[in-house]
């Protein structure tokens, strides 16, 4: 993956991600990460007065465009110190909105993965990019990774896949997958969600997804484990500590697991997911 889009609104949250960026940029391939601020004006504020009967000009709408862009190499300066040799961080400022922007950068850039903040438990942040996070992971077209505020960038050993093994031939983003474990030493954990407990007595078809899941990761020598934990989200954080995973993967038809997650309305119990950034696979 040669190119990261970071979305930046200058919180905490989206410079935390930007961090992680740069020090996951140690382990990857990486060649280039794109810290993009969304600078949108729409068009009733450019042509109706604010409160204090101030219509806003375009020349001031230049101007403080062009103050974000220099708060972004700001930030860029930080994070040169924290890259890996070699590697570029480009600053863009759009004036699309804050989705469309990051959705325009990745075709425009060519982008590869995008690494957004979340908002987490603390409903108080805010984080712009934060509140958005779950919207953009669902349209991106490429994958995602949701980094969690109290996320400590640690040297992605073990991954963990939850899936619940059905039409895996259809749904699994293998080629996604393979572009991420490419030249990594990973250690992968493939958890199948079975809360009624089906593979015990698997029928035909539940015995062929498996096999075909087993073919598909074979290069990877993964280990696999079965959750039949009636609360799903804390099953599968639960494992991903005991186990010492540093990543979890979520696969793209499992929105609710992923939305489960990150949202702020989870129980105050779930503050685990705190150090685990998600991989929304495409």
């Amino acid at each position: 993956m040669k190119t990261y889009i970071v979305p930046i609104d200058f919180s905490a949250t989206s410079i935390h991600a930007a961090e992680y960026a740069a020090l996951l940029s140690k382990q990857s391939d990486v060649t280039r990460i794109i810290l993009l601020h969304s600078y949108y004006i729409s068009v009733y504020q450019s042509v109706l007065p604010t409160p204090d009967m101030v219509i806003i000009s375009e020349e001031a709408i230049e101007d403080e465009a062009e103050e974000k862009l220099s708060e972004l190499k700001h930030i860029r300066d930080k994070l040169l110190k924290l890259v890996r040799e070699g590697v570029e961080i480009h600053t863009r400022v759009s004036r699309s909105p804050l989705t469309r922007s990051v959705i325009e950068n990745i075709s425009d850039e060519k982008a590869d993965l995008v690494i957004i903040g979340s908002n987490g438990m603390n409903s108080e942040s805010d984080s712009y990019v934060g509140i958005n996070a779950i919207n953009i992971s669902r349209l991106s077209p490429e994958p995602v990774v949701v980094v969690p505020p109290g996320t400590h960038y640690e040297r992605i050993k073990r991954v963990m896949i939850a899936c619940d093994f059905q039409k895996i031939s259809q749904t699994f983003p293998l080629g996604p997958l393979k572009k991420l474990l490419s030249g990594n030493d990973v250690e992968l954990l493939v958890v199948n969600i079975d809360k009624q407990a089906k593979h015990r007595n698997a029928d035909l078809q539940q015995l062929a997804e498996e096999s075909a899941l087993h073919q598909m990761l074979r290069e990877y020598h993964p280990q696999y484990f079965y959750s039949e934990s009636g609360d799903v989200i804390n099953g599968i954080l639960d494992f991903a500590k005991k186990h010492h995973a540093q990543m979890v993967i979520a696969l793209p038809h499992k929105y609710s697991f992923f939305q489960s997650l990150l949202h702020n309305s989870v129980s105050s119990g779930l503050t685990i997911h705190s150090a685990i950034p998600v991989l929304l696979l495409k």
